[in-house]
């Protein structure tokens, strides 16, 4: 795996791309900066890999898009030791995000062949999330609390597990609607029967399977 001269400089038009999208949070802006996308990339779709599109990786799932990923760990507001459970593990990508924000990552991986896969890939990168194998709709409560959860699949509606599992303060960033689309939504957890909802702009993700999300 080579990180070369020619890669960082098409990370750093990607980045280019990212800030004219709107995203500021410089911390944010740099972790994308520094993880080597193209590593999840075979040799003959290098010239994808900093394209700010999303790309199928297999397994009917797809690797998102960077400024999506830039979008929704803005909105989860990360500080380093934060506590995050990831809710669809799928490439690795955005938990190798949170990683370089210096958060604790939980990644739970619905789909098994993805779930070994990248259990084995990421850890050739440098990075090691507490990796799981299950259900995400239906959190980790083994794991809980967290101090931040980020959903990577579309839901039909918001799981009351993962708000359970959400420390007092906590956040939930979450996309929610139809197979279609999906509108952004931030949960921030004040109280243990009162919670903050806020809503951001329509993306379009992978169903969340499992029995709180799609059911396959």
């Amino acid at each position: 795996m080579e990180d070369s001269y020619k890669h960082r400089g098409m990370r750093k038009s990607l980045v280019k791309i990212i800030r004219s999208k709107g995203i500021t949070d410089e911390r944010v802006i740099e972790a994308i900066g520094r993880v080597p996308r193209h590593f999840f990339f075979d040799n003959a779709l290098i010239a994808h890999a900093y394209q700010d599109k999303a790309f199928p990786i297999g397994e009917g799932q797809t690797i998102s898009q960077p400024f999506t990923v830039a979008f929704q760990s803005e909105k989860l507001e990360v500080k380093p030791n934060d506590k995050v459970l990831e809710v669809g593990t799928g490439s690795g990508y955005q938990a190798c995000i949170l990683l370089e924000l210096g958060a604790k990552v939980y990644t739970i991986e619905y789909n098994e062949n993805l779930y070994e896969r990248t259990r084995k890939f990421l850890p050739k990168m440098g990075y090691k999330p507490y990796f799981f194998q299950g259900d995400g709709s239906k959190g980790l409560p083994a794991k809980a609390p967290f101090d931040k959860i980020i959903v990577t699949a579309g839901a039909p509606s918001v799981p009351k597990s993962l708000i359970e599992q959400l420390k007092i303060g906590g956040v939930l960033i979450i996309p929610v609607g139809d197979s279609e689309s999906q509108k952004m939504l931030r949960i921030t957890k004040q109280g243990e029967k009162k919670i903050k909802k806020e809503s951001f702009d329509y993306f379009s993700f992978v169903p969340l399977l499992g029995e709180q999300g799609w059911k396959k």
